[in-house]
Parts: structure tokens; sequence; C-alpha cells
């Protein structure tokens, strides 16, 4: 109770999204079979003769030789993994440079030149490994792609192919062995997180401004699908749609683009990029059909505009500055009449909602003058703002539409 995320299943509801590198539900990142052997180990013989010193002197130079030897190579071992760990540890802590945004548009796009753009992009997409363990034990491996934000190693990637892990392989293009990287912060939530490896002088990729992304835009894809061997692979297609909002198992995910370029297990954290090798998206998911239904071409990628607050949200994680969630304090059904919007079915007695005069029954068509098509685009709306925010709520009720105030506040415990 008191929850803007109690929802009411709908049975007329968009089919449940998979990530697009898991080829079954749950929607984490994909198992390939687990790889787990044993090594043969030789073991010197023990039981071989031992030579006695011919005399108590030799002995005992036969003896301080040994444990001198034995001290210096535990001296010796000891300092060497001190200083591997040293220069192979990479840095948690984020970058403190920018991230390129590309200007404002006043031209058309031209036409994507495939080998272009992907020549210019693909330096900025990287490769992204960790085995799954449980109880101690590998069972897995996750894969997916990510995409260099800074010139000193900062990378953006999905959270459900990190999952818990706290330091990944990444591997760049060109280069044949990985990188540690470290996973400075995630957001299972938002679904992305932040990777960082000790590099200089990478190039770093452009995000596209948000108002110029529109729809029809010609898109490519690019990622590591399948996790095949070579450089990473690319599709195109179009943006169908903007502004679309889905609920996964860890959150709900808003103003995302829709695409029917080609993505698949492998292309989770990379990037969608318009003709002019801006980034419009980071891609996170599919929707597959369910019985008695049909899909094809139903991609979705985190917006760019949604990508860059977050990789500045999940910078103040790493800094110990967690930013809560606002709330507005109602709760949503599903409508079943054709209608849009998100459907008021409770009001929060002293909440935000209550004060701004909210009942029972409204429809919620639209916040800030961002359209709400259903009970999950509300949900992501006021997730994406954070308490002492002011939001305009646009309501249709009793067949007349009117809008009203509200402040949001820090959401109270569930």
């Amino acid at each position: 109770m008191g929850s803007d995320d109690q929802t009411e299943p709908s049975a007329a509801s968009v089919p449940p999204p998979l990530w697009h590198d898991q080829p079954t539900s749950p929607p984490v990142s994909m198992w390939s079979p687990p790889s787990v052997g044993r090594s043969l180990v030789t073991v010197p013989d023990q039981t071989a003769p031992v030579v006695k010193a011919r005399t108590r002197k030799g002995f005992i130079l036969v003896l301080a030789v040994a444990v001198a030897a034995w001290s210096s190579g535990l001296l010796g071992a000891f300092v060497g993994v001190k200083l591997a760990n040293r220069s192979d540890a990479p840095a948690r802590q984020p970058s403190t440079l920018g991230i390129d945004v590309a200007p404002v548009r006043d031209t058309p796009l031209p036409l994507l030149d495939v080998p272009t753009v992907a020549a210019a992009v693909g330096v900025s997409v990287v490769a992204v490994q960790h085995q799954v363990e449980q109880s101690g034990e590998v069972v897995g491996e996750s894969i997916g792609t990510g995409l260099i934000v800074t010139s000193d190693g900062e990378i953006i990637t999905n959270a459900h192919v990190v999952g818990d892990a706290k330091t990944v392989n990444v591997r760049l293009v060109g280069e044949s062995e990985p990188r540690q990287a470290a996973v400075v912060a995630s957001d299972p939530a938002a679904d992305l997180a932040l990777l960082r490896i000790d590099a200089t002088g990478l190039v770093p990729a452009t995000l596209a401004t948000p108002d110029d992304v529109r729809l029809g835009d010609q898109v490519m894809a690019i990622g590591y699908a399948l996790d095949l061997d070579g450089d990473p692979s690319v599709t195109v297609g179009i943006i169908s749609a903007l502004g679309r909002a889905l609920e996964t198992e860890t959150g709900v995910l808003s103003g995302l683009i829709q695409t029917d370029a080609a993505i698949s297990s492998g292309n989770s954290g990379g990037p969608l990029v318009n003709a002019l090798g801006q980034v419009v998206g980071i891609n996170t998911l599919v929707v597959t059909a369910q019985s008695g239904a049909t899909s094809n071409g139903l991609g979705f990628a985190i917006s760019s505009g949604t990508v860059q607050a977050a990789i500045g949200a999940l910078r103040d994680q790493a800094n110990g500055q967690v930013q809560p969630a606002g709330f507005l304090g109602v709760n949503l059904v599903a409508r079943h009449d054709g209608g849009s919007g998100a459907l008021v079915s409770e009001v929060v007695v002293g909440s935000p909602a209550d004060d701004a005069g909210i009942e029972v029954d409204d429809v919620v068509i639209a916040v800030d003058e961002q359209v709400v098509d259903g009970q999950v685009s509300l949900v992501g709306a006021i997730r994406g703002r954070k308490p002492g925010d002011s939001v305009s709520v646009t309501l249709v009720r009793g067949g007349q539409q009117l809008t009203v105030d509200a402040v949001l506040t820090v959401r109270p415990p569930d």
C-alpha cells in the first residue's frame, strides 16, 4: 500500500520483455553452457630416496642455502603478487570527464552509410564477459556489449550483463586479450551499469541530443551478437516508436526507443546509432510472442537522454550519493475499455496525489506534457523525478480534462 508501482496485471498487456541476451525467461543475462573442467597436476614422487649429507658442516651449509633460497622466493612471490595486483587492479572511481553530446541539428540526417558509421563507432564498442558463479562454482557465462563514454576508460553497459559481479572482462576492438574492468556502479531498475578500465587515449562515443531523435530515422545496432568470434556485428533498421515503457523484473523502463533493427543475444549494452554515428540509445531488450500472439522486430533501447542522466546518477552512486526516487502516492490498474492512460485505483491519504486533489477513477494522460499511455508509463515518469520536484499532472475525470500540480516526496518504505 502506498507504492506507485503496485499495479494489476492485465491479460491484454504486452507480452513480457526478454533481455536480448537471454533466449528464455527470466530476464537476466545470457547463460552460455558452463565450461568447467579440472586440470591435471603432476605431483612429484615423494617416495624418492634422499641422499644424506656426508658431513654435518655440509648439511648445515646446504640447509642455510635452502632456507635463504626459500625465503627469497617467498618474498619475491609476495612482492610479485602485490605488484601484479596493483598493476592489474582497475580504477574503481568514476571518471571526472564530461560526456560527449552532439549539438542540436539544424539539417536533416543523411542516408545511413553502414561501413562508414560502423568504422567510426566500432572503436568505441567493447565486448563484456564474466563467469557466473553460484555457491563458489561456475554455472555459466554472461556475454554482452559495452560502450566507451570517456577517454580514460569509463564504459556504460546494461546492469543485467554484469549482474552481481565486482569485476568483469572487457575486450577492445583490435585487441586479442581482455582487460579487467571494475563495476563502478550499477542500477538494476534502470538496467544500466558503469564500468572502468585502467586506460587513457580511448575514443569515446558521442550521444545524440534527445530532441534530434525522430520516428523513422535510420539506425544501426552494433554489438557482440551471440558472442561470435571477431569484430562486433551490425544490423540496420529504423526507429519504430518513441517513449515506450515496459516493466521488467527489476523495475520499469520508460522513454524507450523501439526499433526493428535486429537485436540478438549478446547485443545488450551496445549502441543504437544514427546516420551521423551518434548514439541514440543503448540496446537493452526485445519482446517475444506469447501463445496466440506474434511479434517481429520489437527491440528496445534506453534513450540517449536517459543514458546521459544515468551516467551522472551512477557516478553519484559510486561516490556515495544516492538520490531517492520521487513519490506521487497512487495505485494503478490497467484499462480494459480500449482507452489509454493510467487508471487510478487508490490514492494514498496524505500523499502528494491526495494533496493535489487526484481521485480514484481519474485517468492520468500526461505528466509535464509528457504523454502517459498506461500505468507503466506513469510509474516510469514519476520514478524519473526526484523528491521536491513539482509535476503537472493532466487527467480525465468524468469526461472532462483538467490539470493539477503535485510536489513529489520521498518514497516511504514498502
